[in-house]
């Protein structure tokens, strides 16, 4: 891991969390066969991949955070390894000014800085934006994001992805628990949109649609009575124009998370 990525985890895992309310930090193994070479001749080749992800969630007294880590292995007729990181902190306007903000289904707004950061690509993007936390029935949480998308790459010359023009995203991330009979489940991920953009040498980086819906089983729980702390489970991942191209993804992947 290079020292863009630790400063991200550092960042993220320390500043609000020294007066953390509540803390969640998950690590997750994701197994399946994905599309790793969007661009050029062998676009449609798929990868058997393994995907390690460090996940934090935390909320500390004017707002809360989210962060995660993945580190990909794959072969592609070669071995490759790279990472992928994001953060985001939400300061709860709610919070900062003691008042009940809530309207109708919207229950907070909070103002948001987004990081964005890759290993290999050599990309980083900064996300300033506002986020709604929704009151809707059932789900532990349904926020929904709507940030600037601000390129902040050092681009081809400097052996990373062509720099690209500035965008916007808008992403809504939820999750639903139920039980059937005795056993706990829980439906949970995220949908984004970013619109599209040009690179450095004039291409159109095509808008993207990225969607990841996991179910998961909590195992902990129905193996060692030990609910919230081992799962296991799918995660569907749908990608029209991966990375703003021509190729769209659709790949069940196999998942294992360990919570503490």
């Amino acid at each position: 891991m290079n020292k863009t990525a630790l400063a991200l985890v550092v960042a993220m895992a320390t500043t609000p969390a020294l007066a953390a309310d509540w803390s969640t930090t998950e690590l997750h193994y994701q197994l399946g066969n994905l599309k790793q070479n969007p661009f050029g001749a062998n676009a449609e080749q798929k990868s058997t991949t393994n995907i390690y992800t460090l996940q934090h969630a935390s909320g500390w007294k004017y707002g809360d955070n989210f962060f995660f880590i993945d580190y990909s292995d794959w072969d592609d007729g070669q071995r490759r390894r790279d990472w992928y990181g994001e953060g985001y902190f939400n300061f709860s306007l709610g919070k900062i000014s003691g008042a009940d903000l809530s309207v109708g289904p919207v229950q907070d707004v909070g103002l948001v800085m987004g990081v964005n950061a890759g290993g290999d690509s050599k990309i980083r993007k900064y996300l300033p934006g506002i986020q709604l936390a929704l009151d809707v029935p059932g789900a532990a949480f349904f926020n929904t994001l709507l940030t600037a998308y601000i390129d902040d790459s050092v681009g081809v010359a400097n052996g990373g992805a062509p720099k690209e023009g500035n965008s916007w995203m808008l992403d809504t991330a939820w999750a639903f628990p139920f039980s059937f009979a005795s056993h706990d489940f829980s439906l949970e991920g995220h949908v984004e949109y970013i619109g599209s953009r040009d690179n450095e040498f004039g291409d159109k980086v095509k808008a993207h649609i990225l969607a990841q819906p996991q179910l998961r089983y909590d195992l902990g729980k129905t193996l060692f009575n030990d609910p919230q702390r081992l799962f296991v489970g799918i995660e569907y991942q749908y990608w029209h124009n991966k990375f703003g191209s021509d190729v769209t993804e659709s790949a069940v992947q196999g998942l294992a998370v360990w919570r503490f």
